[in-house]
């Protein structure tokens, strides 16, 4: 049976060029594709695919984010995340959040093909440029670091109305995305607001830049 794939990114190109390289693997098949995270989550819970291939930075909901959701409606899915970043910070959420490969975006064209197939078989894959080093630092601070690092004290819908605020949407936005109210939404933005101890929007959007909820554009 053929190893089912679902892409998740929001530049038509990158799809179209991961999409032509998998489908030209006769054990691969590419079921679908989304523009941003939420819809990935939704299609990924619709579709159940063997592995999908997503972007870290998506608008609506990021790539990080859209894992843990993933896990939840799609257990048996395996998540590659594709990403321009090799930071420790960067790399460590995304293997917090389950991600069974990493992909650095300069290499992903000779590479997607083999960790598809490596995922799938229920091995980790990581570009060959990120060091064993830095997994072994992973594993060795992972319980330090959670405990240091600000986004863990935000629950996973703060998370959500956190990126959107800084991407710039209204509470009236957010809350439609949501499937929430605009005074709840608000309730939510000030409580991550205290949480992360920042009180206007500027220090919000540098504290996302940093902590790689947004990109820096």
């Amino acid at each position: 049976m053929n190893i089912t794939v679902f892409i998740a990114d929001d530049h038509a190109v990158v799809r179209d060029g991961l999409r032509f390289m998998l489908a030209a693997q006769p054990d691969i098949d590419v079921i679908g594709d989304a523009v941003d995270g939420h819809d990935a989550v939704h299609h990924v819970g619709e579709l159940k695919p063997d592995v999908v291939i997503m972007d870290i930075n998506m608008p609506v909901l990021n790539g990080i984010e859209a894992t843990h959701q993933i896990r939840k409606v799609s257990p048996s899915s395996k998540v590659i995340i594709l990403s321009m970043y090799a930071t420790n910070e960067h790399i460590f959420r995304a293997l917090q959040a389950g991600v069974c490969g990493y992909l650095l975006k300069e290499t992903a064209g000779v590479e997607v093909v083999d960790a598809v197939r490596t995922v799938h078989a229920g091995r980790r894959y990581l570009s060959e440029k990120i060091s064993e080093k830095m997994i072994d630092d992973y594993l060795r601070l992972r319980e330090d670091v959670e405990a240091r690092s600000p986004l863990e004290r935000l629950s996973p819908r703060e998370r959500e109305v956190l990126q959107l605020v800084v991407e710039g949407k209204t509470s009236a936005e957010i809350a439609e995305v949501l499937f929430l109210s605009p005074k709840t939404v608000d309730t939510y933005r000030s409580r991550l607001m205290q949480k992360l101890g920042v009180h206007d929007l500027p220090a919000l959007v540098k504290f996302a830049i940093q902590y790689g909820i947004t990109p820096l554009e």
